[in-house]
């Protein structure tokens, strides 16, 4: 390919979709990640939150925990979508992510494995556009649900062309 023949708005991660290009049931396995250390500070820098449960590991065994406890919203953090290929497949027709939900079902340890997961548990069709709704989960190393919630996504229709002469 020249360097003429190459066009910047044709290169692109993933192929485009459009709300009615989805069906329930796909789906967004995101990268696992272990929890570090690293992860911890980070979030506590983000967050503001200093609470001993998640940054003083004498703390946590003195209350009975194997290590520091991340974070809930912490761990929510691993079930962004931006991780795998759903933004890049709505890049031009993603309009808003409209909320999410989750639950808390097992603790998450420093050093535990999460291996999150996003998958199409509703579509709602709209007149110029659909609402999306994700199930997110995360299993540990342990194959154990540590979260369950969801992610609601408005996504456009596909313009259909236009018919007046």
């Amino acid at each position: 390919m020249t360097d003429t023949e190459f066009d910047p708005a044709a290169h692109q991660v993933a192929e485009l979709r459009w709300f009615e290009d989805f069906q329930v049931g796909e789906r967004y396995c995101l990268p696992s990640r272990t929890v570090t250390e690293s992860n911890f500070a980070a979030f506590q820098t983000v967050s503001g939150d200093n609470h001993p449960i998640h940054y003083d590991v004498e703390y946590c065994r003195a209350h009975g925990l194997p290590g520091m406890l991340a974070h809930g919203l912490q761990v929510v953090c691993f079930t962004a979508a931006g991780a795998g290929r759903f933004p890049h497949e709505v890049s031009q027709s993603l309009i808003a992510f409209l909320d999410q939900s989750s639950r808390f079902l097992k603790p998450v340890f420093l050093g535990d494995t999460l291996y999150p997961a996003l998958e199409i548990a509703a579509l709602t069709p709209q007149r110029t556009t659909g609402v999306i709704v994700m199930r997110s989960s995360i299993h540990n190393q342990r194959k154990e649900l540590v979260l369950d919630g969801q992610h609601r996504y408005l996504v456009r229709k596909r313009q259909a062309p236009d018919t007046q002469a």
